[in-house]
């Protein structure tokens, strides 16, 4: 069974290689906090985090991610917040 951090590099990598959110994507589309706000609204769940999307962020993909089990979603919003630990070493 794969380590929580092995979890959310796995998932990293997915948002990078399949989905084209790389850093240079991170700095340019995500520079009003759109990643730690996903990520805690992904981690706190409910009714609330369905009804809002990050600024800027496809709504489709955002119900998609919060339609998540609350595991995934933890993973999810920890390769969030790698991404944008990366954006600001990168900004």
């Amino acid at each position: 069974m794969k380590t929580g951090i092995e979890l959310i590099a796995d998932e990293r990598a997915e948002q990078i290689n399949k989905h084209g959110w790389d850093i240079d994507h991170d700095v340019e589309e995500n520079k009003e906090g759109q990643l730690p706000t996903a990520a805690m609204w992904l981690i706190e769940g409910g009714l609330t985090m369905r009804q809002r999307t990050p600024s800027e962020w496809d709504e489709i993909t955002w119900q998609r991610m919060c339609d998540k089990s609350y595991k995934d979603r933890l993973i999810i919003a920890g390769a969030l917040i790698a991404a944008e630990i990366d954006r600001l070493q990168n900004s």
